[in-house]
């Protein structure tokens, strides 16, 4: 999968999955995952349910219901305290194991937000910095 870099309505993009960032008990917040479960419909907050919840850095998939995607991989992301309680390996971690779930899914496109930098506040560049690191070590 080649890296690209798109601002784009993460709804709207078609593709195999994209990356809901979430909270750990799996309910729709504020930003994308409000978003995201608005665009999917009702059936994705039942799903989210099931998933029985998530820790920061795990990913746990849907099916992506209204999107123009087939799955949804939802994620957890540390909260920004200042860059020094693990933040790094803890965002590393999120796009990390959306990766390998992809891989073990042998999907061939993926979607990702800047994961934490929204309500997690986490600075956007320092996100990014992150998200390109660990893809392109992945």
């Amino acid at each position: 999968m080649p890296l690209r870099i798109i601002r784009e309505d993460l709804t709207k993009i078609k593709c195999d999955a994209i990356v809901n960032p979430t909270n750990v008990n799996l309910v729709p917040g504020g930003g994308i995952d409000a978003a995201v479960h608005v665009a999917a419909g009702p059936e994705l907050f039942a799903a989210c349910q099931r998933l029985g919840g998530l820790e920061v850095g795990q990913v746990k998939m849907t099916p992506a219901y209204n999107l123009p995607c087939k799955h949804i991989f939802h994620t957890v992301g540390p909260w920004w305290e200042g860059g020094h309680k693990n933040e790094k390996e803890k965002l590393q971690e999120c796009y990390r194991n959306a990766l390998l779930l992809a891989e073990s899914l042998k999907l061939k496109s993926l979607a990702m937000p800047l994961i934490s930098s929204g309500t997690h506040g986490y600075p956007k560049d320092l996100v990014m910095d992150v998200a390109i690191e660990t893809i392109k070590e992945f």
